[in-house]
Parts: structure tokens; sequence; C-alpha cells
């Protein structure tokens, strides 16, 4: 066991790849997690199923919290707006996706840091990429440095002298490199979704932005993605 023996850790977990490799590392940095998902308003809840399965691989406890993003709508993850479709992943461009849902990660952080103070932790991990991702903003290393000095100003542990810190331990790595982290750290990939419109089976769609970084990252890796695609 590494730094971080014996103390606890809240880790977001979404269902997804990058999420499930943050837990792996919290665990073999010694952590004790405390994961925590959200039923936020998403229009597919598959990524959910996909969640509670990850955290029986080694958290000590999963809480799914329910709060309504959905209500303010403005994202085709939430709202009735089509998830846009490429033909590959050539076609992605720098804009921000209508896939974005709007200060998601910043909800997210803030329900992580109010659990935190109540397990009196100090480490909250976030699954967080800065390089193969959508461009969204709320993934940046800046908002990573900028909440975590929020949340030491915000909380009692932060201003008695106990720093909190927020873990984005995949920022700088590629999806290819977050893969092959996570092989290593035994992340089982089949149980992990990242699709943003899976079929009702929880087929993932294979075309839309996520689906086409998370394929090209495990062409990169020389391996091959264990989920099942509509065109399989």
């Amino acid at each position: 066991m590494e730094e971080g023996k014996n103390k606890k850790a809240v880790v977001l977990l979404s269902g997804g790849l990058d999420s499930a490799t943050a837990m792996a590392i919290a665990l073999d940095e010694g952590y004790e997690v405390h994961a925590v998902s959200f039923r936020y308003g998403q229009r597919h809840i598959i990524e959910l199923d996909c969640a509670n399965e990850q955290a029986r691989a080694g958290a000590m406890e999963h809480k799914i919290v329910d709060i309504d993003l959905g209500s303010f709508g403005g994202s085709a993850l939430t709202d009735d707006i089509d998830v846009p479709k490429h033909g590959h992943i050539g076609e992605l461009t720098d804009e921000i996706p209508v896939t974005y849902v709007p200060a998601r990660n910043t909800v997210f952080l803030s329900y992580a840091l109010a659990w935190a103070e109540v397990l009196g932790a100090f480490d909250i991990f976030i699954g967080v990429n800065a390089l193969d991702y959508s461009g969204y903003p709320d993934c940046r290393p800046e908002f990573i440095a900028a909440f975590e000095s929020m949340a030491n100003l915000a909380t009692v542990a932060g201003v008695q002298g106990n720093r909190l810190t927020i873990h984005a331990p995949l920022i700088d790595l590629t999806k290819a490199g977050i893969i092959k982290r996570g092989l290593d750290l035994g992340v089982d990939y089949a149980k992990t979704t990242s699709c943003y419109d899976p079929a009702p089976d929880g087929r993932s769609c294979g075309h839309c932005d996520s689906c086409l970084l998370r394929l090209k990252g495990f062409e990169d890796a020389g391996e091959v993605d264990p989920r099942p695609y509509i065109e399989d």
C-alpha cells in the first residue's frame, strides 16, 4: 500500500471507463473507497447498473444520490435533444458539444465534498480527463484546482488546517493510457459503459462522441473493447 493507507476517500463513480479506473487507482493507493453516483435526470440509467457492479469490486459503500438536473435541461443527456452521431472520430470538432450537462461536475463534486466532511475524509477522486475528451470545461486542470481551493475555504476541515485534496489521476492521460492503467489494475471494462445513446438492452451506439473516443482508446491501446455495440 502507498500513501493514503487507512484513509477514506470519496470516489465519483459514473459507471464509465474513466471513473472505474479512478476508483481502481484509489484502491491501489490504499484508500478505503466510499463511492457516490448520481441519478441526475439522465435519459439512460444503464450507467448506474454499471456503477453498482463496479462498486461491488472494492468500494466500502456506494450511494446513489437523486438530484434533478433534468429539470433545467440544456443537454442532450437530460433533455429532448438528439445526441450527435458521427461516422468516424475525425468528424469531432473543438466545439463544446450539446452533450455537456451544465455545471454537472461542479454539482457532483459539491455533493462529494459534503459526504467527505461527514465521513472525515480529506480525499476525493474524480475521473476527469483533459486530453481525449469532448472538450467539457469542467474536465480541465484549472477547474479541478479552483474547486480544491474553494473546498478548503468552504469546509470546517479546511479552515482547521486539514487540507482536502481533489485527485484527478487521469487528467493528463490519453484514453489509451487510461485503459492500459486500468487493465494493469484489473479493471473489468465489460462492466463500464461510455455511450450517450445506448440501446434499451444497454448496447452502445458506436457513433456518439464518447463511443468514438472509447473505441479509439482501445484501438490505440492494442486491446478489444469488451462492451457490446449495436452493430456487433
